[in-house]
């Protein structure tokens, strides 16, 4: 099996087709980059959405509990990755907050 390739210029992505809209990699973003948005052809109504990947703090956290290895975080050699900031910090909590779903206004 080939190793991933990050694509250009991507801190994270997510292979929907693996994905199945558990939610557990959002509750795990501290930085408030993943987030569910509608979807009506998945099977829970909802799909992981990269929403804030100039955000993302190559922490590894999304992709370590992934129960299904659908989300991956570029290595640290191949992306210069964000410091957490306040602003972040308020976004996940914002997403938690609202059902892990990003807030209008977001």
């Amino acid at each position: 099996m080939a190793a991933m390739v990050a694509p250009e210029n991507t801190p994270v992505w997510v292979d929907t087709a693996r994905c199945k809209a558990c939610d557990i990699c959002v509750d795990a973003c501290p930085a408030g980059v993943l987030s569910m948005m509608a979807e009506p052809t998945s099977t829970l109504g909802a799909m992981i959405s990269v929403v804030a990947p100039e955000a993302c703090i190559g922490c590894n956290e999304c992709e370590l509990t992934c129960p299904d290895f659908a989300i991956y975080v570029a290595e640290k050699k191949e992306f210069k990755f964000a410091k957490l900031t306040d602003a972040s910090k308020a976004r996940q909590e914002a997403i938690a907050n609202n059902k892990y779903r990003l807030p209008a206004g977001y």
